[in-house]
C-alpha cells in the first residue's frame, strides 16, 4: 500500500512557520495539523501562539484545543489523534501539513521511535535521579509494576537503565518495552517531505523577544491570571513556556518587568534547543529565511512538493 504523503513544516518558535504554512495550505487546499505540545490545552492561546479566528477561517487547522489544562496528555494520545486526522484526510484525498515545533511529536508520528533522546525531560530524570540515591529498591520496585519485561531485563542496581525507563512512561504514558515493540513491529505509514524553517541566531533571537513582547500586549498576562483562577494548583500545562514565568510574577515572587526578562531568556533556550533536535533529522531540507525573501522560500516549498507528489511512493 502506498504510504501516504505529509509536508512537514517544522522550525523553532518565533521563525516564521505560521505564516509560511497557512500560505502553502491556501494554496495547495490543505488542511493544517498542529504538532504542538501546548496548543493541545484550550484557553492557553496568547502564550502558545495559538491560530486564531481569521487564521482558522483562512485554513482548517487540527489538534487544538484538545483537552482542559488539568487534564493528562502524552505524546501517545498526541499520536494517536494525529493519526485518526491523517485517515480522514486521506479518505477526502486532503492534503496534510504537519506543522509545529514538537520535535518529540512529530518524529513519534511520523518515524515511530523515541530513542533514545525523544523522551528526555529533565525535570522527571532529576526527581527520578533523586529517588535513586534515596531509596534504589523503590524505584526499581516500580519499575516493576509499570514496566515488568524492562525489569526483569533490568540489574536492580542498574539506577541510569532503570531511571531512563520510568522516565519515558511518565513522559510518553507508555512502557519503554511496549514503545520498542512497537518500533520493530511496523514500518509508518507515512512519507513525509521535511522542511525546516531557520533564521541566524541574532535575528531569530530577536524575533523572540518581540513575540514576547506581542504576547504581553495582547493580554498574556490576564490570560494566565484566568487559568490560575480556574486551575489554582497549577498543573503540569501551566508550568509550561510563557505560563509559569507569569505565574511567578501573580503569585509575587517577582516583578513583571523580571518575568518578562525570564520569559524572554527561557524561550531563546527553548528555540535553540528545538534547532539542535531538528538538526539530527538528515532529511530535513532547510531553508534560512534571513537569506531568503519568504516569499522565494514559499515558492521553492511548492515546487519541491509538487515533484514530491509526482514521484512514486
Amino acid at each position: 500500500m502506498a504510504q501516504q504523503k505529509i509536508l512537514v513544516i517544522l522550525g523553532p518558535t518565533a521563525v516564521g512557520k505560521t505564516e509560511l504554512s497557512l500560505d502553502i495550505a491556501e494554496h495547495f487546499g490543505a488542511e493544517i495539523i498542529s504538532a504542538d505540545s501546548m496548543q493541545v490545552y484550550r484557553g492557553m492561546d496568547i502564550g502558545t501562539a495559538k491560530a486564531g479566528r481569521e487564521e482558522r477561517q483562512r485554513v482548517v487547522h487540527h489538534l487544538l484545543d484538545v483537552v482542559e489544562p488539568d487534564e493528562p496528555f502524552n505524546v501517545a494520545d498526541y499520536v494517536k489523534l494525529a493519526e485518526e486526522v491523517l485517515e480522514n484526510l486521506k479518505k477526502q484525498e486532503k492534503m496534510p501539513l504537519l506543522s509545529g515545533g514538537t520535535g518529540l511529536y512529530i518524529d513519534a508520528l511520523l518515524k515511530g521511535f523515541l530513542f533514545p533522546d525523544a523522551s528526555a525531560d529533565p525535570s522527571i530524570r532529576a526527581k527520578l535521579e533523586a529517588q535513586a540515591k534515596q531509596d534504589p529498591q523503590s524505584i526499581y520496585r516500580k519499575l516493576a509494576e509499570v514496566d515488568p519485561p524492562s525489569a526483569e531485563r533490568l540489574h536492580p542496581n542498574d539506577l541510569r537503565r532503570i531511571v531512563r525507563a520510568l522516565e519515558v512512561f511518565y513522559r510518553t504514558g507508555e512502557p519503554i518495552s511496549a514503545l520498542q515493540r512497537k518500533q520493530e513491529a511496523a514500518k509508518r505509514p507515512y512519507n513525509p517531505l521535511y522542511i525546516g524553517l531557520n533564521r541566524d541566531r541574532q535575528e531569530l533571537y530577536t524575533r523572540v523577544d518581540l513575540r514576547v513582547d506581542q504576547m504581553i500586549q495582547a493580554g498574556l498576562v490576564g490570560e494566565v491570571e484566568q487559568l490560575l483562577r480556574v486551575f489554582p494548583a497549577q498543573p503540569t500545562a501551566l508550568q509550561a513556556l510563557g505560563y509559569k514565568e507569569i505565574a511567578f510574577y501573580l503569585n509575587g515572587e517577582m516583578t513583571l518587568a523580571e518575568a518578562i526578562e525570564l520569559l524572554k531568556r527561557d524561550t531563546r533556550r527553548y528555540a535553540k534547543r528545538q534547532i539542535s533536535w531538528f538538526k539530527r533529522n538528515k532529511e530535513i531540507k532547510w531553508f534560512n529565511l534571513t537569506d531568503t525573501p519568504a516569499a522565494r522560500v514559499r515558492q521553492a516549498i511548492c515546487s519541491l512538493w509538487e515533484t514530491f507528489t509526482e514521484e512514486p511512493s
